[in-house]
C-alpha cells in the first residue's frame, strides 16, 4: 500500500488554464513510473466551488491556501510567474537571472522557485527546427513577460547577435531588455516601439511570439500577419491551439514553423523531474501530447 509520503499532490497557479495538457502530461507520466501523482489546475479566473475570480495580485494569498492544503509543488504560468517570486522563500539563481518563476518546489519545508520555460524552449528549438549559424543574426520577439525572459535568454545563450523585444507596455520590454545585456553584454538587445515592429521585422531571421495572443481565450494574431515572409522561422509559445494564427500564416507562406507543443514537452519534463527526482521519458510523453492534441511535431530526439 501505496503512503501519503510517497505521493504527490500539484497544482497549476495561472489564468484560463482548465484546458491545459500539464496537469494529464504529468499523471500520464507519474503512472508511467508507478508514483502516486494528482495535478489539479487552479484557475484564477473562476477557482473553488462558488467560481469565485481571482486577480494575479493575489496568486500569494492562493499559493499559502495550497500550502496550507498540502501541495507538494506547484507550477505558474500567465499571468504569475513574475508576481509569485515575492512569496517564495528561496528562488534559483537561474530564475533570478530571468526575472520569472514556473515551477515551486517545496524543499525542506520552503517554498524554491525554478524556471524549466528556459529549458524547454532550448528543447523545441533544438528538437523542432535545424537552424543555421545565420539563422541566429537577428531575432525579433513579441513579449517581455515571464515566458518572454525564458525564451529571450534561450535565443541569446544560443548566440543571437541581435533580439528585437517588442512588449505592449514598453516599460516592461526596456527594462526586460536592460536586464538581458547585462547578462549578454557582447549581444545588442533593443527594445521596440510599435513604430519599429516592421523595419525590425524586416531585418531579422527569426520570430518569436512570447505573448498569450493567439490561444482560445486570447484569440488573434500578435502582430500584422502581411509582414511575415517565406525565408523568416517562426516560433510561438503557444500549444493550444497548436496552429495559432501566426504559425497558420507563417506555414502557408513556406516559413519554417515551430508550435508551442515541444517546449510544453520540455518544460513539463524538467518541472517534473524537479518535483519527484525521477526524469520521465521524453518520447512517451511526446506520444501521449501528439494523442491529445491530434497534431504532428518534427521531432530529432
Amino acid at each position: 500500500m501505496s503512503r501519503i509520503d510517497e505521493s504527490f499532490l500539484v497544482g497549476l497557479l495561472g489564468s484560463g488554464i482548465n484546458a491545459s495538457l500539464t496537469p494529464p502530461m504529468h499523471e500520464m507520466a507519474a503512472d508511467q513510473l508507478g508514483i502516486r501523482y494528482l495535478y489539479r489546475p487552479l484557475d484564477i479566473d473562476a477557482l473553488g466551488p462558488h467560481q469565485r475570480a481571482f486577480t494575479a495580485d493575489d496568486c500569494g494569498t492562493l499559493l499559502s491556501y495550497g500550502l496550507a492544503l498540502g501541495y507538494n509543488a506547484f507550477n505558474i504560468t500567465y499571468p504569475c510567474k513574475q508576481l509569485i517570486m515575492q512569496h517564495l522563500d528561496q528562488v534559483s539563481e537561474h530564475a533570478l537571472q530571468l526575472g520569472a518563476v514556473n515551477t515551486v518546489v517545496i524543499e525542506d519545508g520552503a517554498t524554491v522557485g525554478y524556471n524549466t520555460d528556459y529549458s524547454g524552449f532550448s528543447f523545441a528549438l533544438d528538437s523542432g527546427l535545424a537552424l543555421a549559424p545565420e539563422d541566429l543574426d537577428t531575432v525579433l520577439q513579441l513579449g517581455a513577460g515571464g515566458a518572454g525572459s525564458a525564451t529571450a535568454y534561450a535565443l541569446l545563450s544560443r548566440g543571437v547577435k541581435t533580439l528585437f523585444l517588442f512588449d505592449i507596455s514598453a516599460q516592461q520590454a526596456q527594462a526586460r531588455a536592460s536586464q538581458l545585456q547585462d547578462l549578454f553584454p557582447s549581444q545588442k538587445i533593443v527594445a521596440l516601439t510599435p513604430e519599429q515592429l516592421a523595419s525590425a521585422l524586416a531585418s531579422s531571421r527569426g520570430l518569436v511570439n512570447a505573448t498569450p495572443i493567439g490561444m482560445h481565450h486570447h484569440p488573434g494574431a500578435p502582430l500584422d500577419l502581411s509582414l511575415l515572409r517565406a525565408d523568416l522561422w517562426v516560433a510561438d509559445v503557444i500549444y493550444l491551439p497548436q496552429d495559432t494564427p501566426l504559425i497558420t500564416a507563417a506555414r502557408a507562406l513556406g516559413a519554417r514553423t515551430l508550435p508551442g507543443g515541444l517546449m510544453a514537452v520540455g518544460q513539463a519534463v524538467d518541472a517534473f523531474t524537479l518535483i519527484t527526482g525521477q526524469r520521465p521519458d521524453i518520447p512517451e510523453l511526446h506520444r501521449f501530447f501528439l494523442q491529445e492534441t491530434g497534431n504532428e511535431l518534427p521531432l530529432s530526439f
